[in-house]
């Protein structure tokens, strides 16, 4: 079986208005359960890749084999999001 990381989740860039009040620096570890407070948009925007990094996988146009990054679907208020694999203790 492969193995199983935990995945943080920050915001790393936000135009306009968000609905929710996702803003730089916010964080979230998506590891058994989805984060309260996470906007579902974003969330469902963004799970492909956690699930990747979340069993070792890697992403082929990312730079760093550990992270991805991901946009909510609100092109006129736009939160980027970046997903980083840590290492469950």
């Amino acid at each position: 079986m492969a193995d199983k990381y935990d995945v943080k989740v920050k915001v790393i860039s936000q135009k306009g208005s968000c609905a929710i009040g996702h803003k730089v620096g916010d964080e979230f570890v998506v590891s058994r359960t989805t984060p309260e407070g996470i906007c579902l948009g974003a969330f469902n925007a963004f799970f492909p890749y956690v699930r990747i990094l979340m069993f070792g996988g890697t992403l082929p146009w990312s730079q760093d084999p550990d992270a991805a990054t991901a946009a909510c679907p609100d092109a006129a208020n736009p939160v980027v999001f970046e997903m980083r694999r840590i290492r469950i203790e």
